[in-house]
């Protein structure tokens, strides 16, 4: 085996994976970078190992490319392997500064708008507050792909952006993402089902389980029937499998 590829952290991470595996020197080898790393956004998505190619050289090509290089050093050498690990390990995202005043809903903001430019998702995004309650709603067309189904891909981008936007924040926020005012129109639809369901589970005397839903919509339905004069609402079953059971008051 006179050639390997290997990956690492870092360029001088992977190389010396190589070295390693071909029980070799740094001098007796050379070296390409297929892949340079990548911390994708704020270290959460898109986080990318550097990838080398190394082979091994014949001892005279070796030492004739160390002669080389000694004569004709490169003017932009390879940053010490210790300064370039601490650069790594330390990005500046991650430094805990409490003399920063960061405010998390335009961290949060920043980080949305850099998901939607990675997915090549052409939309303008409107900050505002309701109850209290930070919401940035997403507009554009053919948003469904952040939809996702009953809303279940626009919670998941909801809960990175409070990861992002809370990080370095010394007080705590949460911020509802929105997409074309999704948020309202799914709670109208349930708040409509509910009383649907409600009106047959008192004709048919029947239990009625609803589909799996997460907390949210949960609540929704809860809060519709909860002083309903005739019905009572309970949750069963474990995520995300939980479920909303409408049945007659005893």
């Amino acid at each position: 085996m006179n050639q390997v590829t290997a990956t690492g952290k870092t360029v001088e991470d992977a190389i010396r994976v190589a070295l390693a595996q071909l029980n070799a020197k740094r001098e007796d080898v050379n070296f390409r970078v297929l892949e340079e790393p990548s911390k994708g956004f704020f270290g959460l998505i898109g986080v990318r190992q550097a990838k080398v190619e190394v082979t091994l050289v014949e001892k005279e090509v070796a030492k004739e490319i160390l002669s080389s290089e000694e004569a004709h050093p490169v003017s932009e050498p390879l940053p010490e392997p210790e300064k370039l690990e601490k650069s790594e390990e330390t990005p500046v995202l991650e430094q805990e500064s409490p003399a920063l005043d960061i405010d998390p809903i335009q961290q949060g903001r920043a980080f949305l708008e850099e998901m939607l430019a990675a997915m090549e998702i052409k939309a303008d995004i409107q900050l505002s507050v309701k109850q209290g309650t930070p919401v940035i709603t997403i507009l554009g067309k053919g948003l469904g792909l952040l939809i996702g189904r009953h809303g279940q891909t626009l919670d998941s981008i909801q809960y990175l952006v409070n990861i992002v936007a809370n990080r370095n924040a010394t007080k705590k926020v949460r911020i509802i993402i929105d997409a074309e005012n999704y948020r309202q129109k799914r709670k109208e639809s349930l708040e409509q089902m509910a009383e649907r369901m409600a009106n047959q589970v008192i004709r048919t005397k029947k239990v009625v389980r609803l589909e799996p839903m997460g907390p949210t919509e949960r609540k929704v339905i809860h809060s519709r029937l909860q002083k309903h004069s005739q019905v009572q609402t309970y949750s069963e079953g474990t995520e995300p499998y939980r479920r909303v059971v409408i049945a007659l008051k005893k």
